[in-house]
């Protein structure tokens, strides 16, 4: 199963996709990720030794994952499997481990086996795979767009290097479109002039093999004028890929612009500027799952207890659109960014971890009272661990007034409620419990 003996080599290139043309077969013709394949590099280092290691890689889509994992395979002439996430199960994970098995222990060949989007793998199919990466039966590479550390199962991570791929950089893309169109064995032959690079490249969103998708598209949707010359214009760019550019650069100040405005827009009580803010990070590429973790911090942040279900409602949310995906996530994040800003705010939370916090840091480490430690001995019972601890559910109400300070601060305040219906309630409520604190308004 030598991958590298390619039936593409059989078929006519004017079928096969440009992008698939142009992938890099070598670490000296791959572009970016230097951190990682430059001299005395990680992955270059283990080709040159040839001692390939099971590894996690870690990027946006189009940064050379796949590429990358293809180069390992055929630099250290090992076997090659692949399997994609989204269409196999345990059994093609099982089917793959017997082959590597029978190849490592027949033949004396190594196998690599690649799961792309190893993060859809469920728990069950991940677990398959610990004991052959493991014994060394085979090297797995997986590749990934999400973090690693909340997608892949712990025992698999500790087995697994992470590194992590960088979006490509505008120099990147520069030379990926001039090597297409003066390698490519289709384009060479063409006179082909582009109105906008940088527009191109903008609209490519950071992914290689976006942009170079996009460019063959735009070729074939313009016709060749005098001459013979194909000029790409913005217009045919905006055809090819369908879709208006989105000013919103995932790295970049635009990012934090557009979540602070977000942000920003719900804990003001706007649900229309939420939701726009929201759509500009959608349709600009943005993570929906970055989007749902914001939503989760904010419903105790900025709305607190003037409204608990805010919470319950945004983590709800951020398990859902880890589910379903995209593009049905975006009703779900819709729905939930408005309901967040038509909440009542309370910062009340943060005000009393904040409070809570200064003086843990800055007051000595005071004792806690005898009678509400723990007293598993009968020495600490001697002691008088526990001693005249009033159990609540004993009394009236479930209440007895008791002391649970230190008695250096035992009537400081840190949670003061909001001044909303809901937290205007619960002051009253303890006002009415504990005589001796004053509950600001």
């Amino acid at each position: 199963m030598d991958l590298f003996e390619t039936e593409n080599k059989k078929i006519d290139p004017s079928k096969l996709p440009l992008a698939e043309r142009m992938r890099p077969v070598s670490l000296d013709n791959f572009v970016g990720q230097q951190h990682l394949i430059g001299n005395g590099r990680p992955i270059r280092l283990m080709i040159e030794n040839n001692d390939p290691v099971s590894m996690i890689l870690w990027g946006p889509p189009g940064v050379g994952k796949t590429t990358l994992a293809l180069i390992v395979a055929q630099a250290v002439n090992a076997d090659f499997i692949q399997l994609s996430a989204v269409s196999s199960g345990v059994k093609d994970v099982r089917e793959a481990i017997s082959q590597a098995n029978y190849s490592l222990k027949k033949l004396n060949r190594r196998t690599i086996l690649f799961i792309d989007e190893i993060h859809r793998f469920n728990k069950a199919q991940q677990d398959s795979l610990l004991h052959s990466v493991e014994k060394g039966v085979l090297t797995l590479i997986g590749a990934t767009t999400e973090n690693p550390s909340f997608e892949v199962i712990s025992p698999l991570l500790s087995r697994c290097r992470v590194y992590v791929l960088q979006e490509l950089s505008k120099d990147d893309f520069q030379f990926i479109i001039k090597n297409a169109l003066e390698n490519d064995v289709l384009l060479s032959k063409k006179k082909i002039e582009i109105e906008d690079e940088n527009f191109l490249i903008k609209l490519s969103s950071g992914d290689g093999r976006r942009l170079l998708n996009g460019l063959e598209l735009a070729i074939k949707l313009t016709k060749p004028g005098k001459a013979g010359v194909i000029k790409l214009t913005n217009e045919g760019f905006k055809e090819a890929f369908q879709t208006k550019h989105i000013r919103y650069d995932k790295n970049q100040e635009e990012h934090y612009n557009i979540i602070s405005a977000f942000i920003k827009s719900i804990r003001g009580s706007d649900p229309d500027a939420a939701i726009y803010w929201m759509a500009r990070m959608l349709k600009g590429g943005e993570d929906p799952k970055f989007i749902a973790r914001r939503m989760v911090i904010l419903a105790s942040e900025d709305i607190g207890n003037a409204d608990p279900y805010a919470l319950t409602l945004a983590v709800s949310t951020f398990t859902a659109v880890t589910y379903i995906g995209m593009p049905e996530s975006q009703i779900i994040l819709s729905q939930t960014a408005a309901y967040l800003a038509a909440c009542p705010k309370s910062n009340a939370a943060v005000a009393a971890i904040g409070s809570a916090n200064s003086d843990v840091e800055n007051l000595p480490n005071y004792d806690v009272p005898l009678h509400i430690r723990n007293a598993p001995t009968k020495l600490m019972k001697e002691l008088g661990y526990g001693k005249d601890y009033k159990y609540s559910h004993d009394y009236e109400g479930n209440f007895e007034e008791q002391q649970y300070l230190p008695d250096e601060i035992k009537n400081k305040i840190y949670y003061v409620p909001g001044n909303n219906d809901r937290e205007n309630r619960i002051r009253e409520r303890l006002q009415k419990l504990w005589k001796n604190k004053k509950y600001p308004k």
